[in-house]
C-alpha cells in the first residue's frame, strides 16, 4: 500500500481521517495561505488546498498527499477564525439566526496526477441570546475555529439544520476523499 500523507494538522483532520481505518502520516504544509477575497471564494479555497498538498507531495513523490482547507462565508465574505473572545462574540452574532455557507476544498496529488475537488454546505443557526452567546464564547471553544463555533462540539445545539456534507463542515468530506483515493493505493 501506498503511503498517505495529511498536508494537515488539523485535529478534526486527522480524526476524520482516522475513521478510515488506513495508516497515514500527518505533516505540516508551509504553503502560503492567502486567499483574494476578490476572486471567485470556491476557486481560491481549491487553489489554497492545491498549494498545500503540493509543498508536501515535493518531498514526497511515492505518497498520496491530501491537502484541505475550510472557509465559512456570509454573505460573501469569508468568517475566519477569531482569535480574540471580542471577535468570536461579533461573529457568533452575525450568524446567530441565519444561514451561512461552508465550503470545504480537498486536493489529492500522487505521482499519477492530481485532483481537486470541494463540498459546500449550508449551516442554518438558530438565534443565539447574548447570554448564551457569551456563555459559548467563555467556553473558549469558537477561538481558532472558522466562523466562530465548531459544529462537532459544543456549538452543535445552536445548529438549526445543514444541507450538505457534515464532515465536510468539519473540515473533510471522508467519504468522498475515501472513494477518491482508494483508486491510489
Amino acid at each position: 500500500m501506498r503511503k498517505i500523507i495529511l498536508a494537515s494538522t488539523s485535529p478534526r483532520r486527522k480524526e476524520l481521517m482516522e475513521s478510515l481505518g488506513l495508516p497515514f502520516e500527518v505533516m505540516a504544509s508551509n504553503a502560503d495561505e492567502s486567499i483574494d477575497q476578490n476572486k471567485p471564494l470556491r476557486e481560491e479555497i481549491e487553489n489554497l488546498s492545491f498549494r498545500k498538498a503540493l509543498a508536501v507531495f515535493k518531498d514526497h513523490k511515492d505518497a498520496i498527499v491530501i491537502g484541505s482547507d475550510t472557509i465559512v462565508t456570509l454573505d460573501e465574505k469569508i468568517l475566519g477564525k477569531p482569535l480574540t473572545k471580542e471577535k468570536a462574540k461579533a461573529m457568533l452574532k452575525m450568524i446567530s439566526g441565519r444561514s451561512h455557507e461552508v465550503i470545504t476544498a480537498v486536493s489529492i496529488i500522487t505521482a499519477q496526477g492530481s485532483e481537486t475537488f470541494s463540498s459546500r454546505s449550508i449551516v442554518q443557526f438558530y438565534e443565539m441570546s447574548d447570554e448564551e452567546i457569551d456563555e459559548y464564547v467563555k467556553s473558549e471553544e469558537p477561538l481558532d475555529k472558522a466562523g466562530a463555533y465548531a459544529i462537532q462540539g459544543l456549538g452543535a445545539k445552536y445548529i438549526k439544520g445543514i444541507i450538505g456534507d457534515y464532515y465536510a463542515i468539519m473540515g473533510l468530506p471522508i467519504g468522498e476523499v475515501y472513494h477518491r483515493i482508494v483508486k491510489y493505493l
